[in-house]
């Protein structure tokens, strides 16, 4: 029966990420800098909140789009926050965490043979949703410009089937933001292209140089834009599976159908605690940024110290750095720094193929853990490099 799958699903793989964690799972011993999930604690208000909500039988179908009362406090939170303006009503709808945002928003916009422009190297999950949808990734190399997508690689990607462009900004895996006068430009020339943006913007609590901006807030862009966004980074809630979709009525009450289809509605115990984290929690991501921040900084000595060529991060956990030196591929790098040294990191080529000759290691670890981390990287290194 194999055989008569959707050609769509045979011909996706499962996430590069997840198949090398899986791999390190044969490793006990091996120090871990694989997973971009905070290693805090949900904050315990979020928690109770949850406890609560179970204990009082909100145990229920809420509303499609999701609890009136988290849709109308996550307005506020982005409106403050963000200055994104969106009606709690009929232009919010909550979802099971940030990917079935991605997956709803391309289901909805997307059909067989257009094209979605994608800055890469990039989180994966882009790709494949894309192709479910019959529709065709473009990768654009950001390599040479910082890992940051500018409007003249964009116009030299477009084409007539171009119905997308992607912005994951903080960026996973490189930590690239974008800044001020980049957003700008950006929204300068994509006001007058006639394609959908979907700004995925996970990582907007954790940008330690300014506050996030979104492309949505600027001139033109918010009825043209899709925000997606959520509480796994920013209240360390991965496993509560809340997300947020913002976009415009008209395109919303498309997309609530696709949701609607797909998962009813997001965990009602989940959306209490949410509520609760977007009630009363607004700044809890920022004793957990400032540890990252620390650790950011250690990483970056670190690596200038080895000699691992890096670009600081400037948002997000990620740091991105060149093995380009080691004369071996991503994956071989990987998988000799696993069994030799017991360091397991991910492999540059799980984020589309322009990530080959990176590794992504994750700071979403203990400092304990990674100065460890950092001298089995450098042993293997020096040993790498001079043979």
């Amino acid at each position: 029966m194999e055989s008569k799958l959707n050609s769509n699903v045979k011909n996706i793989e499962l996430s590069g990420i997840r198949q090398f964690f899986n791999r390190v799972q044969a490793y006990p011993e091996a120090v871990q800098l694989t997973l971009g999930q905070p290693d805090f604690d949900t904050p315990d208000h979020v928690k109770q909140a949850a406890k609560k909500a179970i204990d009082q039988n909100q145990t229920r179908y809420t509303a499609n789009a999701g609890l009136m009362e988290l849709r109308t406090y996550t307005s506020e939170f982005i409106k403050k926050k963000y200055m994104l303006d969106y009606n709690p009503v009929d232009e919010i709808i909550v979802t099971t965490g940030a990917s079935q945002g991605i997956d709803v928003t391309m289901r909805s916009i997307l059909e067989p043979g257009d094209e979605v422009l994608i800055p890469a190297p990039v989180y994966p999950a882009y790709e494949p949703i894309i192709r479910l949808c019959g529709a065709v990734p473009i990768f654009i190399d950001t390599r040479e410009t910082n890992f940051v997508v500018t409007t003249e690689q964009i116009r030299r990607h477009q084409t007539k089937r171009t119905k997308a462009l992607i912005l994951s900004y903080p960026s996973n895996p490189t930590g690239a933001v974008l800044t001020n006068d980049q957003l700008m430009e950006l929204s300068t020339y994509l006001n007058k292209q006639d394609l959908f943006v979907v700004a995925d913007e996970i990582y907007s609590e954790l940008n330690y140089d300014r506050p996030h901006q979104s492309i949505a807030s600027f001139p033109g862009m918010r009825e043209r834009t899709i925000v997606i966004n959520g509480l796994s980074k920013s209240h360390s809630m991965t496993g509560w599976r809340i997300g947020f979709i913002f976009s415009p009525r008209e395109i919303s009450k498309h997309m609530i159908k696709v949701h609607q289809y797909n998962v009813s509605c997001a965990s009602s115990i989940s959306q209490y605690a949410a509520l609760e984290a977007m009630k009363y929690g607004q700044d809890d991501s920022l004793d957990m940024k400032s540890e990252y921040q620390k650790r950011r900084d250690f990483m970056i000595r670190r690596l200038e110290e080895i000699g691992l060529p890096t670009n600081s991060p400037s948002g997000a956990f990620y740091v991105f750095p060149s093995i380009k030196k080691s004369g071996v591929t991503s994956f071989e790098f990987a998988l000799k720094l696993l069994e030799e040294e017991k360091l397991a990191v991910v492999p540059g080529d799980a984020f589309s193929y322009l990530g080959e000759g990176y590794v992504r290691l994750s700071y979403a670890y203990r400092i304990e853990e990674l100065e460890e981390a950092l001298l089995r990287l450098e042993s293997f290194w020096r040993r790498i490099t001079s043979s």
